[in-house]
């Protein structure tokens, strides 16, 4: 890595780019560059394509004018996709007690492959540690208003992807 940018990557599947998600970019400016990278992993469903995912994130994004956060996707192992991108940091959010379990448990098993590569957490934001995308997904599939959870994008996405239209 060259020694003059601090490169991280937040991976995620990103199945439902919530409020937390730009507030966590916001968050990771203390790096030199940041890329957002959505995982692709076919075997999982999704409410959203990979592709579509990945515009909703930079939508997401882009009101923050931050010029060092990219968005791409990736497949395979996460530290390989950090290695492949010259990054050393994997940075994640932390809601809830339950988060930290298992990001403890993930940041473990990814030293263990790549002990040259840094974990740092987030912790979420007051507004929105109480965000989850399987909530949020669950209250769109009802009609129920996300508009308070998810930016305007992703509401007005949700609302058509569960009325069938689009």
């Amino acid at each position: 890595m060259s020694s003059s940018v601090r490169r991280a990557v937040y991976p995620g599947s990103f199945n439902l780019c919530i409020m937390g998600t730009p507030t966590s970019c916001a968050r990771a400016r203390v790096f030199d560059e940041l890329v957002v990278a959505v995982y692709d992993r076919p075997e999982k469903p999704h409410l959203f394509s990979v592709e579509e995912r990945l515009a909703l994130i930079v939508e997401a994004v882009e009101h923050l004018h931050l010029h060092n956060i990219k968005v791409a996707s990736y497949s395979g192992l996460t530290v390989n996709y950090v290695k492949d991108v010259d990054a050393f940091v994997i940075v994640r959010g932390l809601r809830v007690f339950s988060d930290f379990e298992f990001e403890f448990r993930m940041a473990l098993a990814n030293h263990r492959l790549a002990p040259d590569i840094e974990v740092v957490n987030f912790i979420a934001s007051e507004e929105t540690v109480h965000l989850s995308s399987s909530t949020v997904r669950e209250i769109a599939s009802l009609g129920g208003d996300v508009s308070s959870m998810v930016p305007p994008h992703v509401a007005s996405a949700l609302q058509k992807r569960y009325s069938g239209v689009g």
